[in-house]
């Protein structure tokens, strides 16, 4: 699997469709066949990223808009590009990353009036020029994929009490704003078929996984 030298690939879908499963049983899988990899998650992974990821998913944050949402999303994927995927890339490193602008494309879309024109343009600007060459969206429908989101946010309560962990901001949303979120995603798969890869998660792991190492093999 030589061809896969450089590529990039990220892993996408709605909340608990098993995108860290996967991207982690991928990478895993790569590296045992000899490949050098770089696995990040998105928003995250360097210094600065995990900051910004804190801001954006701590549920205290009710009055963020979603253009400062959508910023803050590039603003994170800006300083991981320029300091760990970019470099890798140039080191013929395969990249798998756990979400990317794509996510940006479903979860912001339409919010304060964004269209998909002003998210790409920005993203653009933050990821340099460097789309994926491969998005693997995991879909399923939004009533099962609920059910695995488990809470983990530590919320700060007082120190008698014990910590107690909720869903972060985004998990917290409606029903209904993740089921367009998951139309999101397969509007954008279904406008650029060679880019995307549509994996049915509902399946077991494993039968996901073989899919989706059929999908990344597929990569020219």
């Amino acid at each position: 699997m030589d061809h896969l030298k450089g590529k990039f690939i990220v892993f996408d879908g709605g909340e608990g469709c098993g995108k860290s499963t996967q991207a982690s049983m991928l990478a895993q899988r790569l590296i045992d066949e000899g490949h050098r990899v770089l696995h990040v998650h998105d928003p995250g992974t360097t210094r600065v990223g995990g900051l910004i990821r804190k801001i954006l998913l701590d549920p205290e944050n009710t009055d963020m808009n979603m253009r400062c949402e959508m910023l803050l999303y590039m603003a994170s994927r800006a300083q991981m590009m320029t300091e760990m995927i970019l470099p890798a890339l140039k080191e013929w490193q395969v990249v798998i990353s756990d979400r990317f602008v794509s996510s940006t494309l479903a979860y912001q879309l339409g919010g304060d009036g964004l269209t998909a024109a002003e998210i790409r343009a920005v993203a653009e600007i933050a990821i340099q020029g460097r789309w994926p060459d491969l998005t693997i969206i995991l879909d399923m429908p939004t009533d099962q994929s609920s059910i695995r989101v488990k809470p983990k946010f530590v919320l700060p309560f007082p120190e008698k009490f014990q910590p107690q962990r909720a869903k972060d901001r985004i998990e917290q949303r409606s029903q209904k704003y993740h089921e367009q979120v998951r139309k999101n995603y397969l509007a954008q798969a279904k406008a650029d078929p060679r880019r995307y890869s549509v994996i049915d998660a509902s399946k077991s792991q494993q039968q996901v996984h073989e899919a989706v190492y059929s999908a990344v093999n597929a990569l020219k």
